[in-house]
């Protein structure tokens, strides 16, 4: 039946919240799923709709955005 499915997932973080959080968890050597990007960011009030979309439109399967 082939590889289980793996969706690509792009993940847009502010720096001071959920970034900080990510980094930590490396500190402490835990693990997250690698087919998941983070795309630090100032502050994710400046996300615009059309970041996500183009995220979607190249190839990700889920994008969000965690503040």
């Amino acid at each position: 039946m082939g590889e289980p499915f793996e969706p690509k997932v792009v993940a847009f973080c502010c720096h001071y919240c959920a970034y900080s959080a990510a980094d930590l968890a490396g500190s402490m050597r835990m693990e997250y799923s690698p087919n998941v990007r983070i795309v630090k960011l100032e502050c994710t009030g400046k996300v615009d709709t059309i970041h996500l979309l183009q995220a979607l439109a190249e190839g990700a399967d889920a994008a969000f955005v965690a503040g």
